[in-house]
């Protein structure tokens, strides 16, 4: 069974690299029209060329995902070159390792800006063009830090972030479904990128070690999820949050 996106506008958000990169280039394999928005503009543009290269459609738009004006404009400018907004997928985030003691008002306020304001700044923007189309597929990509209140790389910031998430996808589900749009959340455990590569073997090893299927994830596991998700064979799906993660969760 083939996943057909063709004509559909995809919006991901930190898609410069990791795990967006393989997001936005996923779903242009399946004909999505790819709107790519990050702050790093040289690694979106990376993603960009990517998917020229494969034949497919992709914009790139520089962009802080806590600007809510700036998101907004750029929606607005999208609905109306492109016709539509089908598929947003809010990946952008950042992550601290610090114990929670030492860190600062300021670390809170980073965090929760980009991890929780970012998906609540698209969404907003999103939703009325969508509610118009009487459609529209939101993942927005958690973690499993939201549901154990940390861990890995994350700490009790970065969980409550996430959690955060993790709630509005369930009240975006409830209030958004009267008009024909799902909304669902990804809760990824250990992913193969420049944060897990940059362990050593010893973190590694531990981390590793918690994992029932032997093995960390990669950025091509969560875009399968995504490109499931924003399919019509999920037509049925909403408020619903999945794990990829290698069955670290199996008992919560």
């Amino acid at each position: 069974m083939e996943f057909n996106f063709s004509e559909k506008v995809a919006v991901i958000t930190g898609a410069a690299r990791g795990i967006g990169q393989a997001i936005a280039i996923s779903l242009a394999e399946c004909g999505a029209r790819v709107v790519i928005l990050d702050m790093n503009e040289e690694g979106a543009n990376s993603t960009k060329n990517a998917i020229l290269e494969k034949g497919g459609e992709a914009w790139v738009y520089q962009a802080d995902v806590t600007d809510m004006g700036r998101i907004k404009g750029i929606i607005d400018d999208i609905h109306s070159k492109l016709g539509s907004v089908d598929i947003l997928v809010n990946n952008a985030g950042i992550v601290s390792p610090k114990p929670f003691l030492e860190t600062s008002e300021k670390d809170w306020d980073l965090i929760m800006a980009v991890n929780l304001k970012g998906v609540y700044s698209t969404c907003f923007a999103v939703l009325p063009v969508m509610i118009e189309q009487k459609y529209g597929k939101i993942v927005n990509i958690a973690s499993i830090a939201g549901k154990k209140g940390g861990g890995f790389f994350g700490n009790t910031l970065y969980g409550t972030s996430k959690a955060g998430v993790i709630a509005l996808t369930k009240g975006l589900a409830r209030e958004a479904g009267k008009f024909g749009i799902n909304v669902n959340a990804i809760c990824p455990g250990p992913i193969e990128t420049s944060m897990l590569n940059g362990l050593d073997e010893e973190n590694r090893k531990r981390i590793l070690s918690g994992v029932p299927l032997g093995k960390f994830g990669k950025p091509q596991d969560i875009a399968n999820m995504v490109v499931f998700l924003a399919s019509d064979l999920a037509s049925h799906v909403t408020g619903e949050i999945t794990d990829v993660d290698g069955g670290i969760m199996r008992d919560n």
